[in-house]
């Protein structure tokens, strides 16, 4: 019939050069032009039909020989803007802009399966959607190519996806039933007070006190607001005020994320801000504005298709390999959409090499041998045809 082991290693070169060309061309978010046309030219060498969605996005339809349901792989494509600091054949030919995140390795296991499944898509009892998305980076493409239909026409029943992981083992996938990564709100604070003269503080309002106490007592949310068993972070990225050491500025202003698993803790934690932004301005007769936006919500797996994914992987790369992941990561990923609107399945897969420097997402340095597309691959493969052909 057919070996999918087989397939994956005689496609190798073909989508280990997909990997290295979009390496080279990084494209970041809702910018990803000259990505969605590669994209749309290698599907055509292929033979696979294909149509543009949201923007810069791509989806592709392998039809089986034979009717079934649908099952759909995902792709993100966007780089970020971070300069490549990597000595690499294929280094970013794009200064100040590198896939720091693997999305590259992510689009190029999503082709390798596209390859090894067109083969034998006679043998197949269904079909194969191929969804490339922009933007997962930033605003997000999940959503808005859901809003556009990609699972209808045919109708979705199932969605796989992988992220390749740096702080785990090379070569084993791990798995997480429920909740496997959080949902990464973000809020914006202005402090307003009065400015003045550094060496009269009292004849003005410091807003940077007040952000100090501000930043204290979010902590205190965490720690005395929630139940210790469960997770939610709050951090203050990015804090600017002030333009030089002898003014007290006019106002401060905090950017940060809110990550959390819970819907109803997760509703309430906007309010506990606000609670103590109200207190600080009572307190200082000072004025705030706090502009809080729910972004992508948690990615929660759901356990049949977890099973089945498991029991497919194992096929590709043995039972030891597959593995429990023992907690949730409070990283945010869109395909969380995807999650909530059919059965679906997300999946880490081990890229840290022993004895190698672990790689850091979103750092310069960030990179992998892509010998490990062919488990994404051939797995992404072997997980459709058991969705499809069953076990």
């Amino acid at each position: 019939m057919f070996n999918i082991k087989e397939l994956a290693e005689k496609y190798y070169p073909e989508y280990q050069r997909i990997r290295e060309h979009m390496h080279q061309y990084p494209e970041v978010a809702n910018e990803e032009v000259e990505t969605q046309k590669f994209i749309e030219a290698e599907l055509d060498k292929l033979g696979i039909p294909h149509q543009r969605m949201y923007n810069t996005g791509v989806v592709a339809l392998i039809e089986g020989g034979k009717p079934g349901k649908t099952v759909l792989l995902r792709a993100d494509i966007d780089a970020l803007p971070i300069n490549e600091e990597c000595d690499v054949d294929y280094k970013s030919k794009k200064p100040g802009y590198m896939h720091a995140c693997g999305h590259d390795g992510h689009t190029a296991g999503v082709f390798a399966a596209a390859m090894i499944l067109n083969e034998i898509k006679d043998e197949l009892c269904g079909n194969v959607k191929l969804m490339f998305q922009p933007a997962e980076e930033t605003d997000g493409g999940a959503l808005p190519m859901i809003e556009a239909g990609i699972l209808e026409n045919p109708k979705v029943d199932a969605a796989f996806g992988v992220h390749l992981w740096g702080p785990l083992p090379y070569g084993k996938v791990f798995f997480r039933d429920g909740a496997m990564m959080a949902a990464p709100d973000q809020f914006t604070i202005k402090i307003i007070g009065k400015g003045c003269h550094a060496a009269m503080p009292h004849l003005g309002i410091d807003p940077v006190m007040i952000a100090a106490d501000a930043l204290q007592q979010f902590q205190e949310i965490v720690s005395r607001k929630v139940n210790p068993l469960t997770p939610v972070v709050i951090s203050t990225g990015v804090i600017q005020g002030g333009t030089t050491f002898n003014v007290i500025p006019q106002e401060v202003m905090l950017n940060g994320t809110v990550r959390s698993f819970d819907p109803v803790i997760r509703k309430k934690l906007p309010e506990y801000m606000e609670d103590v932004l109200k207190g600080l301005s009572l307190t200082n007769k000072s004025e705030y504005t706090f502009d809080y936006e729910y972004r992508y919500p948690p990615v929660i797996n759901n356990k049949e298709m977890n099973e089945l994914a498991k029991v497919s992987l194992a096929k590709i790369i043995g039972q030891d390999n597959i593995k429990e992941l023992e907690e949730p990561n409070m990283g945010g990923e869109d395909f969380a959409y995807l999650c909530e609107a059919v059965p679906s399945s997300f999946m880490f897969v081990g890229i840290h090499k022993e004895g190698e420097p672990q790689p850091v997402h979103h750092h310069p340095e960030f990179g992998f041998d892509s010998e490990i597309l062919k488990v994404t691959g051939a797995g992404f493969a072997q997980i459709a045809v058991d969705f499809l052909n069953g076990q």
